[in-house]
């Protein structure tokens, strides 16, 4: 918080809002506004200083900075919650049972983080020929996957035989109700190599003036 510079607190007149019961009291002196502020035990915060006369409530200035701060945190792990990145991971058809398993389990890491996943099988040269067989590896993984994610997109078509599954609500629901964990290293270091895809206020704080008015 900063002390305001410049502000005119020299006007005469003021709305006076009482706060919590927000009944208006009217216009009234700049002294008067203090002196009920005063008697109340609160503060003065303005809340409107370009409307004229300026907007005026009567407060608890530091329960009034808790609730912005509040209101704010909440409002930045909504927005955590709601955020949803495309993790790919890729496969060869004629993929070996270990790296199958890596790639499975990166899978479920990043649906139970609430991440989309996207597995890829990219046809090169002649492997076109192999096409069935990377369609019914897709499928295979989306079975292995189970419940944890549902279809959200697929491509056979091309060279590039791609499903991308998101999560279930049930169980980002699930995961936002325990506790965090840390992160698992193990499965990320193994996937690394066959790379990643990076992601494809009502009300204003108020300003401290100190001895004087606080603005909004």
């Amino acid at each position: 918080m900063s002390a305001v510079g410049g502000l005119n607190l020299t006007f005469t007149l003021t709305h006076a809002t009482n706060f919590p019961n927000n009944f208006k009291v009217g216009v009234v002196s700049k002294t008067q506004a203090r002196q009920m502020a005063q008697d109340a035990a609160l503060d003065l915060v303005i809340v409107s200083p370009d409307a004229d006369p300026p907007v005026v409530r009567m407060m608890d200035y530091n329960k009034y900075k808790y609730e912005l701060q509040k209101k704010k945190k909440g409002q930045q792990k909504k927005s955590a919650v709601n955020r949803m990145d495309l993790k790919e991971l890729k496969m060869g058809y004629n993929i070996d049972q270990h790296d199958y398993s890596v790639r499975l389990k990166a899978a479920r890491k990043f649906l139970k983080d609430g991440d989309k996943v996207k597995i890829l099988v990219h046809l090169k040269g002649r492997e076109n020929e192999f096409r069935n067989i990377a369609i019914e590896l897709i499928k295979r993984f989306q079975s292995d996957v189970g419940e944890l994610a549902t279809e959200e997109t697929k491509s056979f078509r091309d060279r590039n035989i791609f499903i991308v599954m998101v999560p279930n609500k049930s169980t980002l629901q699930k995961a936002q109700e325990r506790p965090p964990k840390k992160k698992d290293k193990s499965a990320a270091d193994e996937v690394s190599a066959v790379g990643e895809a990076t992601p494809s206020e009502d009300v204003e704080a108020a300003t401290y003036v100190p001895n004087d008015l606080k603005v909004a």
